[in-house]
């Protein structure tokens, strides 16, 4: 890659954040005149003021994932494409469509939410490849072994990959989440909160699918993560750092603005402060463990780590 100056990057960061901001409108086009006309409470900032805190965190990340990536040219531009869309796009909405299609999220609006993503993924990252001088494929760049492990290895780390996650997100759900009255409400479960064993126990009765959706959605937030951890040139603790940032602030930054999906500033607070700390953990964890070479749950603590 080439070596630019302080300049040269100060400029390509102000460009690329400008490029932000017109993809991440561009998408924002596809839902309009769809969404419900329900009055919002004010976000955290001005629409103005919020969508350039967006775009500025967006590009730094962005900005981390390329140039802490081995691969160059399509490879990089497509793999970071995929992980982009799936999980701050793919992920975020299919909860979309399991909790608010009966509150606010109507048949037409649901597709477009899917599609509102694919600008600044499909179009805005690559540029950003480019921009950030890793265009053009290298040759004879160097193979990263990780992630290449024993089908065995996969089962069991994919399975303990799975349970962390409903653990994270059924946790931080009880004990960040729904101690907000506003957000039960919202829900449909006004008044007093079930203590943490009755709710399990009673969610598990009414709703047992919550849980087998919550397991499928690890399974997914995982696929979206191997470019990253696969073409990873840096550290163990630096990849997972980077996948925790990934999964955690482009879907939750924006709830920093006013939003008629979600139209009571205190269940939008609430939700991001429950939804980015157990997504950034759940990244770090994932990368953590297929970034290490292990045989058995056993020797888990022990392993080298691949670097």
């Amino acid at each position: 890659m080439r070596s630019f100056s302080a300049f040269g990057w100060t400029i390509r960061y102000i460009v690329l954040v400008v490029l932000f901001i017109v993809f991440f409108i561009g998408g924002s086009l596809t839902v309009s005149g769809l969404i419900p006309d329900v009055k919002s409470d004010p976000g955290m900032l001005s629409n103005e003021i919020g969508i350039l805190v967006i775009a500025l965190a967006n590009t730094l990340l962005v900005m981390g994932l390329v140039l802490s990536s081995r691969w160059s040219g399509w490879k990089l531009a497509l793999g970071l494409a995929f992980a982009y869309y799936g999980a701050v796009t793919f992920v975020m909405q299919i909860e979309t469509w399991y909790f608010l299609s009966d509150i606010t999220v109507g048949d037409e609006l649901l597709p477009r939410l899917f599609m509102m993503g694919i600008p600044v993924a499909v179009f805005y990252v690559p540029l950003a490849v480019w921009i950030l001088g890793k265009g053009q494929p290298k040759a004879n760049s160097a193979i990263n072994p990780v992630l290449e492990m024993p089908v065995k290895e996969w089962i069991w780390k994919l399975i303990t990959i799975a349970l962390v996650y409903l653990a994270l997100y059924w946790t931080a759900g009880y004990f960040i989440g729904w101690q907000n009255p506003e957000l039960r409400a919202f829900y449909g479960s006004p008044g007093e909160g079930l203590s943490f064993w009755r709710h399990t126990i009673d969610t598990l009765r009414t709703n047992p699918g919550l849980f087998m959706f919550q397991l499928l959605r690890a399974m997914i937030w995982t696929l979206f993560a191997l470019p990253v951890i696969r073409g990873s040139k840096v550290g163990v603790w630096q990849t997972a750092f980077l996948v925790g940032l990934l999964f955690s602030i482009p879907q939750n930054i924006g709830h920093i603005l006013e939003n008629p999906l979600i139209p009571i500033a205190s269940v939008r607070l609430t939700h991001m402060v429950e939804t980015a700390s157990s997504t950034f953990i759940f990244g770090m964890i994932v990368t953590w463990l297929l970034y290490r070479e292990q045989k058995s749950v056993r020797n888990l603590f022990k392993g080298s780590v691949i670097s």
